[in-house]
């Protein structure tokens, strides 16, 4: 496929958002890399896309894990549990994803991007546990929760971190803070398990996915910084979380249902 220099340049643009929603809420990212080559940089086929952004977003997402982790805020033993059973899912995730018609699976992420909101809305005024470790009692839900986190994005083809975010909340009950900059460890290896899947199809678009990436490191390292800020205000992330959630899957319904029904 080939794109005009002015898509490569709505290509960057677009990582910058990406990167910077990445490093504010930890998923996200993903959510809006997918409608975002489709709608604005013109890429006319949806699982070129979805390769496409899955490793793109991988890239911005290790980016941001950087700089969550020179503050302090990945609980790396958690989060490596949580990514390693989720590695196998997103494999299986994505080779089912690769055979579905790729508007009908932009249909049903937004159904389940609705769902997740709900239930991160519900949570908030949850402080959570600091001093959260990975233990007995906690290890068998890591393990389950991020298999079927890795499942619902190699499928989707996502990087899974509004889905990763209130799993290792739910398995661990960690602070919000903490659960964005560990779910960044999960979002780039599923992300590249689900790009290498696709790339195997030649389903990945490189040029456009290296300046989605070279937007998208600037845009990490404001969204980062953002996050510090607002994880002082109690409630602040995890609305803003909802919020971008709620609107991006209203617009996805809105573009998809035409072409469906």
């Amino acid at each position: 496929m080939t794109l005009e220099p002015i898509q490569y340049v709505l290509g960057a643009m677009s990582g910058g958002l990406v990167g910077f929603v990445l490093g504010l809420v930890g998923g996200g990212g993903s959510i809006l890399a997918v409608p975002l080559m489709v709608y604005v940089v013109g890429v006319s086929s949806p699982h070129v896309a979805i390769g496409t952004s899955a490793f793109a977003v991988a890239a911005n997402a290790a980016t941001g894990l950087a700089s969550h982790a020179r503050h302090g805020h990945v609980k790396w033993r958690c989060a490596l549990v949580f990514a390693v059973s989720g590695i196998a899912g997103a494999a299986i995730g994505s080779t089912l994803g690769k055979s579905f018609d790729g508007q009908s699976l932009l249909f049903l992420f937004a159904l389940v991007m609705i769902a997740v909101g709900i239930l991160m809305l519900r949570r908030r005024g949850s402080v959570g546990n600091p001093e959260v470790k990975l233990g007995r009692e906690n290890a068998g839900k890591l393990v389950a929760y991020g298999f079927g986190s890795g499942l619902f994005s190699g499928f989707f083809g996502i990087g899974g971190g509004f889905l990763i975010v209130p799993g290792l909340i739910a398995a661990t009950a960690m602070p919000m803070i903490n659960a964005v900059g560990s779910s960044l460890v999960g979002v780039t290896s599923f992300g590249l398990t689900t790009a290498t899947n696709y790339a195997l199809s030649g389903l990945v678009d490189w040029p456009l996915a290296a300046v989605f990436i070279a937007g998208g490191i600037g845009g990490g390292v404001l969204g980062t910084q953002a996050a510090r800020h607002l994880s002082t205000k109690r409630d602040s992330l995890t609305l803003v979380f909802a919020v971008l959630i709620f609107v991006v899957a209203a617009y996805m319904l809105w573009r998809t249902a035409s072409q469906i029904f």
